[in-house]
């Protein structure tokens, strides 16, 4: 293992928030400007530090009352300007994303611990995302139906009204983007929590639509606690749709809440995604892409490649050559550009994988590489971990039942194609798999047989707009890109029109 750097990088949080929030208290996004939080103090901290950057307020129900009432009045005056005229603002967020793309990702790598070589990809997509959902915005319509009667018959694609999204902390300001611009694109105002620990980037994104010519009250960036703020948010009454990106655990909640006040969800939940090699892979590039599918943002990605399944007659091989590439991944200070790996994004998450390590090594998995803290330098006061690697893993082993969200993969044995189907079907999640094989009919059978909501064939974790994305099972229900996604955010109306000079009555009496 290596480090990117022998000393931290000095930090100026103040430069970094600058661009964005000027002088000014930083609070919610409400209305087209900043509004401070009425609740409880809390600490955005560094990652890659462990120390407190930046004192927030809850915003609390005050704030989200005030913000859904400015919402509900902005969603009207969006949704009745041309659909032309919205796409045009759209694709002009795009551009301001574009313009300030390097101070965003600095931002975000800053208060997030990404490694600031991701980032600047992230937000990169995420100007992409607007653009994309641009282009939709004046082809949305809907069909006439032939019905056998004397009726025009017509649809009409409506917006829901006022959608509250809940995002993580894993990737701020790219789930931000994510659920944003579809929504914006169907006509619907957003009230977006980011989580409480990264909320900067998606409040920058705010300022930055303003800018853009969206008017105030089209998106909201709610500051605060998901017990306070959250629950506000979800429960109100001007809600009419809930999007939600997390754990399994908190999803079912929000679902539950929702389902009080008859209101719909989307649901991107966890992962627990079967890698699949096979003998006949290109093993080099089989490591490579399985080092990808779980080193990456630390594995804090909920389609992380952290079941790998590999066949028996090459398993010495292959894992010799997965731990060699894991113990030369360069971890470091996320503004470093070498840093592959940069910190765990809180202590929790990081005490919680240290705890899952030790239970798998309890039940008898044993570690290869990592499973530790790097020493000294740089990582000395982070919550950093080396790539791990375990192995003697079986498939009923907590290690491989529970998400981990972290740099770790199991690495299990299977013996034929059947196997590998079976070992990656019995998981109680959905979201994601992937298959390496030379043989083509066999990679269509294994993409076509494992319950995953994506799947790839030679290859790991490449994501688009443009394409459908969601999971099955406890991975969550609905889609969140692609057209199926911004069809979420809109429901059809049916209008009937008599088209008869003389309809013929069906029922009652004419007056004389």
């Amino acid at each position: 293992m290596t480090v990117a750097n022998e000393t931290l990088m000095d930090r100026d949080y103040k430069a970094a928030m600058q661009p964005f929030f000027g002088d000014a208290e930083i609070g919610s996004w409400v209305n087209g400007a900043m509004m401070a939080g009425r609740g409880e103090a809390f600490d955005l901290i560094d990652p890659a530090t462990g120390k407190a950057f930046l004192e927030l307020k809850d915003a609390g129900a005050e704030v989200v009352d005030a913000a859904m009432q400015a919402a509900e009045k902005g969603q009207r005056v969006w949704w009745a300007l041309p659909a032309a005229e919205r796409g045009r603002i759209l694709w002009r967020i795009g551009q301001q994303v574009r313009d300030h793309l390097e101070q965003l990702a600095v931002l975000e790598t800053v208060s997030a611990g990404k490694p600031i070589r991701d980032t600047r990809v992230e937000v990169l997509k995420v100007a992409e995302m607007f653009e994309y959902y641009a282009g939709w915005a004046d082809k949305l319509h809907g069909d006439v139906i032939p019905v056998p009667t004397s009726h025009l018959n017509y649809t009409r694609p409506e917006p829901y009204g006022v959608i509250t999204q809940i995002t993580p902390w894993n990737a701020p300001i790219f789930t931000a983007g994510w659920q944003l611009a579809p929504a914006l694109c169907a006509g619907n105002a957003a009230v977006l929590k980011p989580s409480e620990m990264t909320p900067l980037t998606s409040l920058a994104l705010g300022g930055l639509s303003k800018k853009a010519g969206l008017p105030d009250g089209v998106i909201t960036i709610l500051t605060g606690l998901g017990m306070t703020t959250g629950v506000a948010a979800t429960t109100h009454d001007v809600t009419r749709k809930v999007v939600f990106v997390g754990s399994p655990k908190t999803g079912a909640a929000i679902a539950a809440q929702a389902a009080a006040n008859i209101v719909p969800c989307v649901l991107e939940l966890g992962g627990k995604s079967a890698n699949i090699v096979f003998e006949d892979a290109d093993l080099r590039r089989a490591v490579l892409g399985a080092q990808a599918a779980i080193f990456s943002g630390a594995g804090q990605s909920c389609v992380a490649g952290s079941r790998l399944l590999v066949q028996r007659s090459v398993l010495d091989r292959f894992v010799d050559m997965l731990v060699d590439g894991a113990n030369q991944i360069p971890v470091g200070d996320p503004l470093d550009p070498a840093t592959q790996i940069g910190p765990i994004n809180n202590l929790a998450q990081y005490q919680t994988i240290e705890g899952l390590i030790k239970a798998g090594c309890q039940e008898g998995a044993e570690v290869l590489a990592g499973g530790a803290r790097p020493e000294g330098g740089i990582c000395a006061d982070g919550y950093f971990l080396r790539p791990t690697v375990l192995g003697n893993v079986r498939n009923d082993m907590g290690i491989a039942r529970e998400e981990i969200f972290g740099p770790v993969v199991s690495v299990i044995p299977f013996d034929d194609e059947a196997d590998a189907i079976a070992i990656a079907n019995d998981s109680k999640f959905g979201l994601a798999g992937a298959v390496w094989t030379n043989r083509v009919d066999r990679a269509h059978r294994v993409a076509a047989n494992v319950r995953a909501g994506t799947f790839w064939i030679n290859s790991y974790k490449t994501i688009n707009v443009m394409s459908p994305f969601g999971g099955f099972g406890h991975s969550g229900y609905g889609r969140s890109s692609g057209k199926e996604g911004l069809m979420e955010y809109m429901q059809p109306k049916s209008v009937w029109t008599e088209t008869a000079e003389n309809p013929p009555a069906a029922f009652g009496y004419a007056p004389e």
